[in-house]
Formats: structure tokens, C-alpha cells, sequence
């Protein structure tokens, strides 16, 4: 689920409509976290739906660290990629704004960390990174997850309207990772390799 404080906005002709801030959203807020509707796809199921819909799944999900398909059942699956994101992922299935987004900005990924079937050149944003990769999460995991500890001390400081879409277990888990009980997972741990295959 997305975060409530947003809507879909059209953003110009090169990006199409993207997600916008309708009130502040300050860094170490929870702005996405997997819920009960959102819909997991294996491959198998990928594979005997009509051609129609496996555009719409390619299109609009996410492949998760077992390679299954992840459609987010509401306007989640309409954030933009940038090479800037202002928003990233983590090892326990929610997003976190790693700066202040204020009302009018995009929420944006890095679908570096999405598991990517094939590369694809991002608009330019005078990155160094031009092109997204299969092999991104691996890459720049250490960048990425520096970049989430930073602000991660804040998760329990500011209003999440996310908070009751985290299980009590990760809640605390996140409670012991700013006491320093407990090391934060790597956002690694989220990369499919299509090559291994996984046994749940």
C-alpha cells in the first residue's frame, strides 16, 4: 500500500503520470509496505495467462527475491524509476523516504533494486548511471543500504500511517536495529538470481 498522503498526477509527456505528495512526507517515513492485496505471481501462473495480461504484469510488478511477480493493487505500481530515487527499498518488505519529500514531488525508485529481467536506459539525469541492470541489487547494495541506515533512526520518530501494514515482529525488529540490538538486514537480500533455483 502506498502511502495515503499522495495521488497520481500527470507529470509531462516523457514520463507520463507518476506519484505526488499531497503533504509533506518527511525522511524515515514508511511510504510503501506489501499488503494482504497486493497479488504474488509465480512464474508458472505468468506463464498460462493471456498475452494481455502478461504485458499489464510486466508493465506494473516487481519480481521478489524468490522471482515471483508482485502486482501492488493500488497506485504503488505507478511510482517512477530515477537514478535519484528519493524513496528505496529494504530487506522487510516496505519502502522508506531517505529524504524529506514535500507536497508536489514525485516518489520515486531506483528499479535497480527490482529485479529487472532485461537492462533499460533510464531518462538522463545527469547520473553517472545511465542504464538499470538485472544485476543492480547486487552492485549497489552497500550505496543503498547507507543510504536507508541514515535516516532508519527516524522510522520510530515520525507519523507512519503505514505502521499497523508491519507485523509486531518486524516492528520490533526495527526497534532493536536503532538500539543497535540488532545489524540492518542488507537490501541485497531482496536480489533474485534466476540461475538458483528457490525451494519454499
Amino acid at each position: 500500500m502506498i502511502h495515503p498522503h499522495t495521488e497520481i498526477r500527470f507529470i509531462n509527456d516523457q514520463v507520463g503520470h507518476g506519484v505526488v505528495a499531497t503533504q509533506f512526507i518527511p525522511a524515515g517515513t514508511i511510504t510503501w509496505a506489501l499488503d494482504k492485496l497486493d497479488r504474488e505471481f509465480t512464474p508458472s501462473d505468468f506463464k498460462q495467462l493471456d498475452i494481455l495480461y502478461q504485458n499489464i504484469l510486466e508493465t506494473y510488478t516487481y519480481r521478489n527475491k524468490s522471482g515471483n511477480l508482485v502486482l501492488c493493487w493500488d497506485n504503488g505500481r505507478f511510482v517512477n524509476h530515477s537514478f535519484k530515487s528519493n524513496c528505496l527499498s529494504t530487506a522487510y518488505d516496505f519502502e522508506i523516504a531517505i529524504c524529506d519529500i514535500h507536497p508536489g514531488e514525485q516518489l520515486t525508485d531506483d528499479y535497480g533494486y527490482l529485479n529487472v529481467t532485461e537492462p533499460f536506459t533510464g531518462i538522463d539525469e545527469g547520473t553517472e548511471r545511465k542504464t538499470v541492470y538485472p544485476d543492480d541489487l547486487l552492485k549497489y547494495a552497500n550505496v543503498w543500504d547507507a543510504q536507508v541506515k541514515a535516516v532508519f533512526s527516524e522510522i520510530t520518530k515520525v507519523d507512519q500511517p503505514l505502521k499497523n501494514l508491519i507485523s509486531s515482529a518486524t516492528w520490533n525488529t526495527i526497534e532493536d536495529i536503532i538500539s543497535h540490538k540488532k545489524e540492518m538486514a542488507s537490501i541485497a537480500e531482496n536480489y533474485y538470481n534466476p540461475h538458483v533455483s528457490v525451494t519454499i
